[in-house]
């Protein structure tokens, strides 16, 4: 099931397709528009019926799709593109080619697709491009992203993954049910009031732990700490009282958070159970050491004293989510990170009952342009009762918005929260 479907109940989506490839996904994606409760208008190129024809999209939507913008039955009151771009709460272009992307970079309005973008006024646009990798990295096409997004326009960047060319790499249009998440959660009907947090305590782990071997090494991680940092400002900007634990990182926080520098994963588990016990909201963002060297050598280690190989012992480092889930009280919420390689929802899924959280939000290391180091993000948030939301690739500003409003859903609907 994905979750946040219900807050498209009653609204009216303008989808817009394109000729791209990715456009035989349409059908499936109005669908999934439907099952959500939305009132789906459908407006498509001449190009994007080489495709996907008009009638499969006509039975799934139950609304007449537009072609011709010179079409007699479509002149409502003359002006119909005026009231279609009224009547919609946003238009979601989905598959966007790089065509499409050009004319509306430079106001053509030379089709109907193109002459209701032109006519919208404070409707959001969200546009999900669908091209083949070098098509999209094209100088031309990146300057063409950067002037609609001048226009307030949101571009929601490709996917990476096998393309319609047999080549891998960014390029995909996302699913369908990733893009109904999305905009779900931009057009939800509980919005998160400001400061929606004000009352709450709130409390965040960041960045990695570095677990001495002597003393000038350390193992440790590339983890930056941005994802933590990013959900304690939006904490703290939402009304919360913030605690921020944070590894060794190069990022500064506001003066307004209660930040707490460690170093190892032994210092990070004394300060999650010092501050705990008096939080309601606990986010076990950092990225903490499994491991940690039984016997640090207190001086520098020569090589020339150490030979040709080293072994080193190694002993499990205390379990800070683990511990929160056994001490929780009711009213906290906890809220886990798992950074897996293979297998993400199943990991997560486990890791959510074994850690015994409320929330788990997965994101994959080997994702481009993702996870650590990066400032952005590709997450699923997992709950109980297989509760599964995807979100596309999206800043970890954007991330920590929807990881909150979920939480502050989550307490809106459970009386024990």
């Amino acid at each position: 099931m994905v979750a946040m479907k219900e807050s498209l109940q009653g609204k009216k989506i303008l989808l817009a397709i394109t000729g791209s490839i990715s456009a035989y996904k349409a059908p499936l994606l109005v669908r999934e528009f439907v099952k959500a409760g939305a009132e789906v208008r459908i407006v498509m190129t001449e190009s994007a019926q080489k495709f996907v024809t008009p009638l499969a999209l006509q039975n799934t939507s139950k609304n007449k799709v537009i072609i011709d913008m010179f079409d007699d039955s479509i002149q409502e009151r003359g002006s119909w593109h005026i009231h279609l771009a009224q009547w919609c709460d946003c238009m979601v272009i989905a598959p966007c080619s790089a065509t499409t992307l050009a004319r509306i970079a430079h106001g053509f309005a030379d089709n109907a697709l193109t002459a209701l973008v032109l006519a919208l006024s404070d409707v959001p646009c969200y546009i999900f491009p669908a091209m083949d990798t070098d098509m999209w990295l094209h100088p031309a096409t990146q300057n063409n992203c950067d002037i609609v997004r001048s226009f307030g326009y949101h571009i929601i960047e490709p996917a990476h993954g096998e393309l319609a060319s047999g080549l891998i790499g960014i390029g995909r249009m996302h699913e369908p049910t990733e893009i109904v998440c999305l905009i779900a959660q931009k057009l939800q009907t509980v919005k998160v009031p400001i400061p929606a947090l004000k009352g709450k305590k709130v409390l965040i782990t960041a960045g990695p732990t570095y677990e001495r071997l002597d003393a000038v090494r350390f193992i440790g991680n590339f983890s930056s700490g941005k994802m933590g940092f990013a959900l304690a400002e939006y904490a703290r900007n939402n009304g919360a009282e913030v605690i921020l634990i944070s590894g060794p990182v190069a990022l500064k926080a506001s003066t307004t958070i209660h930040r707490i520098d460690v170093e190892s994963a032994e210092q990070m588990f004394v300060a999650v159970c010092d501050n705990f016990p008096s939080v309601d909201i606990a986010i076990f963002a950092a990225a903490v050491a499994d491991y940690t060297p039984l016997h640090p050598a207190t001086h520098k280690m020569k090589k020339e004293h150490l030979g040709e190989t080293l072994s080193v012992s190694l002993k499990q480092t205390q379990d800070s989510l683990a511990w929160a889930g056994k001490n929780k009280k009711r009213g906290q919420y906890i809220v886990g990170f798992a950074l897996e390689t293979e297998n993400d929802l199943e990991q997560g899924k486990g890791k959510l009952k074994r850690k015994q959280c409320d929330m788990i939000v997965v994101n994959n290391a080997l994702t481009k342009d993702s996870g650590f180091g990066s400032d952005n993000n590709t997450i699923t948030i997992v709950k109980k009762n297989d509760d599964i939301s995807p979100f596309p690739h999206l800043s970890k500003s954007e991330c920590a918005k929807v990881i909150f409003e979920s939480i502050i859903n989550d307490y809106a609907s459970n009386e024990e929260l």
